[in-house]
């Protein structure tokens, strides 16, 4: 991913409307231009976290480079980036060197999958993304589930002032069944199973659009560039949809 980012300086100058590529690779003989204060080499390549000048004049400062985590979030976190107020918060535990921060939330007594960044943008367009937004659970709960309780939970539930939307679900087993749900009500699940006399033991969040829980419990991993492309492409196609 670095590789494809990188570009060569005189193409970056060419591009930023500085001056042509010709002209750049003279700027760099003569040790005009300098790359984080030092001059770099002929054909030297760039990124968008360095701080290119040419004679003393700022052409790009660094930027913050996008990041895009994937973190399977341990039962007792929270997800507040409030981390005076909440000890156990998800920022301190991940420890991540730069600043990032979760899209959406995932309850303190749940598990699993939950996206970090620090692109507000992706954030604001995942979460406006509805019909795209998939987030699918594993539950288990305290009662033997019945075809009435699977009905009833595809068909919406009350809760909250308003019925939640339908959504998929098949049973897994006696005690516990996976949901398929495009909304994010607080709490949904839990108030969800509460409305029909059920009690939530355990839940855990195993995917969110097309990224799947494939970390143990407490780590995390960059996304992949595909796991990206594919994000971006159903954010575009669900924004297409809502302005219709």
């Amino acid at each position: 991913m670095k590789e494809k980012e990188a570009t060569r300086i005189n193409k970056f100058l060419s591009e930023m409307g500085y001056c042509s590529r010709r002209a750049a690779d003279k700027l760099i003989e003569q040790g005009r231009v300098t790359i984080n204060g030092k001059v770099p080499e002929m054909g030297t390549k760039i990124t968008m976290a360095d701080e290119v000048r040419v004679d003393g004049e700022l052409i790009s400062e660094p930027q913050e480079k996008p990041v895009y985590i994937a973190f399977n979030k341990p039962i007792g976190i929270v997800c507040t980036t409030d981390t005076r107020v909440e000890k156990d918060n998800i920022i301190d535990f991940i420890n991540y060197p730069t600043r990032i921060f979760p899209i959406g939330r995932l309850d303190k007594p749940s598990e699993g999958l939950i996206l970090l960044t620090n692109d507000g943008d992706i954030v604001n367009k995942i979460l406006r993304a509805r019909n795209k937004h998939q987030k699918e659970y594993i539950v288990t709960v305290d009662r033997p589930i019945t075809k009435v309780f699977l009905e009833k939970m595809a068909n919406g539930v009350p809760i909250l002032d308003r019925v939640t939307r339908k959504c998929e679900i098949e049973e897994i087993s006696k005690f516990q069944f996976r949901i398929i749900l495009t909304q994010g009500l607080n709490r949904q699940i839990r108030r969800m199973c509460e409305y029909l006399g059920y009690n939530v033991t355990a839940l855990k969040r195993i995917r969110i659009m097309n990224i799947q829980l494939d970390v143990p419990v407490g780590k995390w991993r960059y996304l992949s560039e595909n796991e990206l492309g594919e994000i971006n492409e159903m954010i575009s196609d669900s924004t297409k949809t809502h302005h219709k």
